[in-house]
């Protein structure tokens, strides 16, 4: 069996890999993340994840393994809101993101060097309305600083989440069901650290 490389810092993704059983080795993949003109949200998730597996794989040199790469995006009317640049620019994202639904996308890639594949799994997210100063006691938890959309749904924003039509995993970061599958396309079986009862 091929070893598995996570090309990702985030810790919600190696939570999510952990909780099903499936070990890994982080590995850097520092990519540019800059959206393309014209180019769809689905598009540039999709790309971004297959970036990083990418670049991932490239540290390894010769050495065998599968790298998984991610990304996610939060989407308001078609426009991607990444992680904030400031207070200003998170509570500008909450509250335009406040009593309203919005679409959340999440891809990821795995490569083995012979061959790439990647999903891109959508998600419905609706807030309900959101105070102006329950937005600035947020942004003061720290937590939204480098979240895309400027929240964590499995975090204190917990309380904004009126309604989730999709896959709850994704919106934190990696869709376990479609990772899950992908992995096994590459003879990389779950719950491999579950001992027998």
């Amino acid at each position: 069996m091929n070893p598995l490389y996570l090309a990702s810092g985030s810790p919600r993704r190696r939570e999510l890999l952990t909780q099903i059983g499936v070990p890994f080795t982080v590995i850097a993949a520092d990519i540019d993340e800059t959206p393309l003109a014209g180019e769809s949200p689905a598009a540039y998730v999709e790309r971004l994840a297959r970036g990083k597996a990418a670049a991932g794989r490239a540290t390894l040199g010769g050495t065998a393994g599968c790298v998984l790469g991610a990304d996610t995006a939060v989407v308001l009317d078609g426009r991607i809101l990444g992680k904030p640049q400031d207070q200003a620019d998170a509570l500008a994202m909450l509250m335009a993101l406040s009593g309203r639904e919005h679409e959340v996308l999440t891809a990821v890639a795995l490569l083995d060097g012979q061959r790439s594949q990647a999903r891109v799994v959508r998600s419905l997210v609706r807030f309900r309305a959101i105070a102006e100063q329950e937005a600035t006691r947020y942004w003061a938890s720290g937590e939204p600083r480098d979240k895309a959309g400027s929240y964590a749904i499995q975090g204190l924003a917990a309380v904004f989440v009126a309604g989730l039509n999709g896959s709850y995993s994704a919106v934190v970061g990696l869709p376990v069901c479609e990772t899950a599958e992908l992995l096994g396309d590459f003879g990389i079986p779950c719950w491999q650290d579950i001992p027998a009862h």
